[in-house]
């Protein structure tokens, strides 16, 4: 219920009390851990991650998520509100991003290059789930909730990666709440797509 007030409020109504409760995602998710958390921030120095001009990573941005039908409804103008909380990195070919079991606040937009999916088994055996492009998204659900990584995902050739971490959609909910809303909206969309496609793959749909 609070995120939900948190949401319909502007800054200018609310801000003493949001300026107190901003971070949302970035904390309150996080006691308990039984693992340490792994920040953008950290990824990109162990990755050695170079920086992007943001001006023409969110260009391509736009034009990828032209052709998605739940991100295609945020507007030109949207997106370039977006930007100021996206971090855009160049990264290496064969880099780990992605971690499996690790515990992780940030996810990844794939600009341009190729990252596959791998989970590894407790057997042993490296499963491949997925083979991602340009305009894909990776590690939202540990955006939402500082989650365990269900898998690893690694750059096949070199690529450009847009980033966005759970510090920056507390700072979206603070200052630009209408965009937080809408961008949640649409996470959540996506994520319930890709649940009932494994859920069809693993034996009748649910009513």
């Amino acid at each position: 219920m609070r995120i939900l007030q948190r949401l319909r409020q502007t800054p200018e109504s609310d801000a003493p009390r949001l300026e107190a409760e901003s971070a949302f995602f970035s904390t309150v998710w996080h006691e308990g851990h039984p693992g340490p958390l792994v920040p953008w921030e950290a990824r990109a120095v162990e990755l050695g991650a170079k920086p992007l001009a943001a001006r023409a990573a969110r260009r391509k941005l736009q034009a990828l998520w032209a052709h998605d039908r739940h991100l295609a409804t945020l507007t030109p103008e949207a997106l370039a509100r977006l930007e100021r909380y996206l971090h855009f990195a160049a990264v290496k070919a064969q880099r780990d991003v992605i971690h499996q079991d690790e515990y992780g606040n940030f996810m990844v937009v794939v600009l341009s290059g190729e990252l596959v999916v791998n989970r590894r088994q407790p057997w042993g055996e490296s499963l491949r789930l997925a083979q991602t492009g340009p305009g894909d998204l990776l590690g939202e659900m540990s955006l939402l909730d500082s989650g365990q990584r269900f898998s690893s995902c690694t750059t096949l050739v070199d690529s450009e990666l847009a980033v966005l971490s759970a510090e920056a959609l507390d700072d979206m909910l603070l200052h630009d709440p209408a965009l937080a809303a809408q961008l949640i909206a649409i996470l959540a969309r996506k994520l319930s797509v890709r649940l009932r496609a494994v859920s069809s793959r693993l034996g009748p749909q649910s009513p």
